[in-house]
This record gives C-alpha cells, structure tokens and sequence, in this order.
C-alpha cells in the first residue's frame, strides 16, 4: 500500500514538471542534479496530505486546524518542489535575504550577544526585530551563571534586567512571537527557559551557530 501511495506522489510531481512550459515565469530546463533528499520530501508530504482524501470522506471539505494541516503539507511539497526546479534553472532562485525577512516577520528575536545579532541582520532579519539580552532576564539565573557575584554587583544586574524587560515589553506591542537564538551556552540556555516562562518564548540553540548559512538561517526562524 504505501508503495502505490509512494508512487501516485511521484507520478504527481513529475506531472507538474511535465506541465511546466505551459506555466509562465517557468524556464526550459538546463543541466542539473536532483536533490534526493528534496524529492523525497515532496513526495513524503503529498502522501501525508493523502490522508485527507481519505478522512474527508463524502464530501472531501475540510476545516480548521485540518485545512491549515492539509494546507501546510501541500506548501511544504511545493517548497521543495520548487528547490529542485531551481536547481534546473526552471524557476529563478529566490534571494534567501527576502524569505528570512518573512521568516522573521512578527518575531522578537532575542539573543545573548551582539555576534548573533549581526550574523541574522547580514542574513536578511530586520535589525528591529532583533534584542541583545546584555544580561539574564532574573537575578536567580545570574547567580546560577556567576554564584560568586557578590551583592553589590547584583543591584546593578537589577537594573539591567528591569531595562531589558521594559525593551522586550515594549517590543512585543508590535511584534507577536519570542525567540531565542544562540549557541546552548549556560547563560544562553537559562536565557530561554526564562524567556519560555515569562513570554511564552520558543528557542533555537544551536552549536557553531556563526558557521550556519542562509538556507540553515531560514529553517531555524521557520
């Protein structure tokens, strides 16, 4: 069964490359080579979309959180479709800066030092949407970090934290989502549990993050 499913995909990709001359904005195809990991992807979505043929039965209408589902599966096929169509010169690639600024859109991008900050602006995010943290967002979190910061340093973290909130707060009456984005450091890592506690923050930490390019760039804000 899964076969068949596997190949009426197949068969559905390869129809839309078929169809591509009678598109416009599609090119004749050059030399390429396929992205097996692309075409399996496509392919994998469109099967699970399949699913919805299936438990939409009579009447094959869908609604909410099923059509968002279905939606998102068919995008996702068509994204990586796409990529390999790109690759063949079919379609024009887009620039990576234009879909990271979407990406970013609504998003509050915190991060813990300015490096982070300047890597995602080359990439494309909007520097206003973007936070250098300076400092831990509680006075706990700075004792676990430095347990042997004495109290008189500590009132003037106090401060820094009542700015950095204050930013933040700010922040967030026009921007809609937190992240964290950094390398999984000690500080970086108690900066987004406390972040996911306060504001209903998601995270994204990675190693070596100053090596990533824009397509890791893009999938990390997607």
């Amino acid at each position: 069964m899964d076969r068949i499913r596997f190949e009426q995909a197949e068969k559905l990709i390869r129809k839309s490359c078929i169809n591509l001359k009678r598109e416009q904005g599609f090119r004749d195809a050059s030399d390429g080579v396929i992205d097996t990991g692309k075409l399996q992807e496509a392919m994998m979505e469109l099967i699970d979309a399949e699913e919805y043929l299936y438990t939409s039965l009579p009447t094959h209408e869908l609604g909410g959180e099923d059509a968002s589902e279905f939606c998102r599966k068919l995008i996702a096929a068509r994204e990586a479709i796409d990529h390999i169509l790109a690759d063949f010169g079919v379609l024009e690639r887009q620039d990576p800066s234009e879909r990271i600024r979407e990406a970013a859109r609504g998003k509050l991008i915190i991060v813990n030092n300015s490096s982070v900050k300047k890597l995602l602006v080359k990439a494309g995010v909007e520097a206003q949407n973007i936070l250098v943290a300076g400092a831990p967002l509680s006075v706990d979190d700075m004792r676990e970090i430095n347990p042997k910061i004495p109290e008189s340093a500590l009132r003037g973290i106090e401060k820094k934290i009542e700015h950095l909130r204050n930013d933040i707060e700010r922040k967030l009456d026009v921007l809609e989502d937190v992240l964290v984005v950094g390398e999984p450091d000690k500080s970086t890592v108690l900066l987004a549990a406390r972040a996911e506690e306060l504001y209903g923050a998601d995270s994204r930490l990675m190693e070596n993050i100053k090596d990533l390019n824009a397509e890791n760039i893009l999938e990390l804000l997607s």
